[in-house]
């Protein structure tokens, strides 16, 4: 297993749109462990791959507090969203630091392959439901942030770019 590196927020290639997985071979499992080993490391409940800039329909994630109920999602498809929705606050390790209130259905149903290559559909409500619709954004090449006003986004764009130039220098 490898951590693999974590995109941030501008980078450009957290917009594009993923593709969906053709076969869930050893590169995809190898993909999946290195993905876990990452998120884990960062001390993340979701990642998608394509914050580890591999832009395929990926997800994996763990919202339990001892990190021993992980979730593998390969071509994730929301089947049903409940008409309820609630503000949650968000982070994100593509956006590291910042948090802000989302609107989100609060239970979702989704369709994936898991890790496997088996068919299962998945319902959720509370973190997971939240996790889920957050880690999905990111295939379709959303962060977070742009649910935020753009004067907010702005802002964390800039503190974002700032202290990347403060740390590479």
């Amino acid at each position: 297993m490898a951590q693999l590196s974590i995109l941030c927020y501008p980078d450009p290639r957290l917009h594009t749109v993923a593709r969906p997985v053709q076969a869930v071979d050893a590169r995809i499992k190898q993909l999946i462990a290195d993905m876990f080993e990452t998120m884990y490391a960062a001390s993340g409940i979701g990642l998608a791959a394509t914050q580890v800039n591999v832009h395929e329909r990926l997800i994996v994630m763990d919202v339990s507090q001892e990190h021993d109920q992980p979730l593998v999602l390969i071509n994730p498809e929301i089947t049903w969203a409940s008409p309820e929705t609630k503000l949650n606050e968000e982070g994100c390790l593509s956006v590291p630091g910042i948090y802000d209130g989302v609107q989100r259905s609060l239970a979702v149903t989704v369709r994936a392959l898991d890790e496997h290559g088996q068919q299962r559909s998945i319902e959720a409500q509370d973190l997971l439901s939240i996790c889920i619709q957050h880690e999905m954004d990111h295939l379709l090449g959303k962060v977070f942030v742009e649910y935020l006003s753009p004067l907010k986004r702005n802002r964390i764009k800039t503190k974002l770019v700032k202290a990347r130039r403060e740390s590479a220098s």
